[in-house]
């Protein structure tokens, strides 16, 4: 494949293709449409066989080519399959668009500091578990770390102290940063302010700007309910202390914790993910 896009890269040997889909033509001929030296239009005409573009055949005097439509047809249906992949309905692209139109409207409100103080989201599941594990996947760093972040990115230090005073960090690096190479694509501080095991809990959580400074300051708010199913979850995010600098941040906001909530909710339904060390998965009954 490499070498097929090497060879149809050149706009000597694209114009020599476009004239072989007309019908096949001795390199001579080639040379004069091209308006070419017949040397090089040999060596252009040679690269793309190589590729398996084209096929030539020797005929008296003259050497004829022509061209492979299925070659062209294979690189249409990897391109197609390439093209559906990212084009997928809710997949990676429609995620990077849609940050790509909330961070433009986000820059052009970010006018001055407080700009986005009072800004609230608010997001709702419905869960398939007891409120007492999904408290534990709110809670506990190690199941934290399977959810608490969007699809593209990893959690690289969690720190979750779930009492009233309690310490928080979160710092995430690229899903694909494997050996932490990139340098840290974000990282949150903040502090809990009220913790009911099964009920509620609320904390304060600022990320970070690369100096260090805070972004600004979102208040959560997570209240649990049981249900006949298991657990009605209910996640309001509120705004204060915003700089200029945060757009970016608030911009990501609705669909970064939206994915992390659904990568929550998908825990609780495929049983690979559920805790090895719980013993009560079940949902409520």
């Amino acid at each position: 494949m490499d070498e097929l896009l090497a060879a149809l890269a050149d706009q000597a040997r694209w114009r020599l293709v476009n004239l072989l889909a007309e019908r096949p033509r001795s390199v001579g001929v080639l040379a004069q449409l091209a308006g070419a030296r017949q040397p090089q239009t040999t060596k252009h005409l040679q690269t793309l066989e190589r590729a398996g573009v084209v096929i030539s055949r020797r005929t008296g005097q003259r050497r004829v080519y022509a061209l492979r439509p299925d070659t062209l047809r294979e690189l249409a249906a990897a391109l197609t399959r390439l093209a559906d992949t990212a084009d997928q309905g809710g997949g990676p692209y429609e995620t990077y668009e849609r940050y790509g139109l909330s961070l433009h409207a986000e820059r052009l409100a970010a006018g001055e500091p407080g700009w986005a103080d009072g800004r609230s989201f608010g997001f709702h599941r419905a869960l398939t578990a007891r409120p007492e594990l999904v408290w534990r996947h709110l809670t506990e760093a190690s199941l934290l770390t399977r959810w608490w972040t969007p699809d593209d990115l990893r959690v690289s230090e969690l720190v979750f102290e779930a009492r009233p005073g309690g310490r928080i960090v979160h710092e995430y690096r690229d899903a694909d940063d494997a050996d932490g190479s990139d340098p840290v694509a974000g990282r949150a501080e903040g502090v809990v302010d009220e913790a009911l095991p099964g009920r509620r809990l609320a904390y304060r959580l600022s990320p970070l700007l690369p100096d260090g400074a805070l972004a600004f300051t979102a208040h959560v708010d997570i209240d649990l309910r049981p249900t006949g199913v298991g657990t009605d979850l209910d996640v309001r995010w509120r705004i204060t202390g915003s700089t200029v600098d945060s757009a970016d941040f608030i911009a990501g906001i609705e669909i970064g914790f939206g994915q992390s909530l659904d990568k929550l909710a998908a825990t609780f339904t495929d049983p690979h993910n559920i805790d090895p060390h719980n013993t009560d998965t079940r949902s409520a009954k």
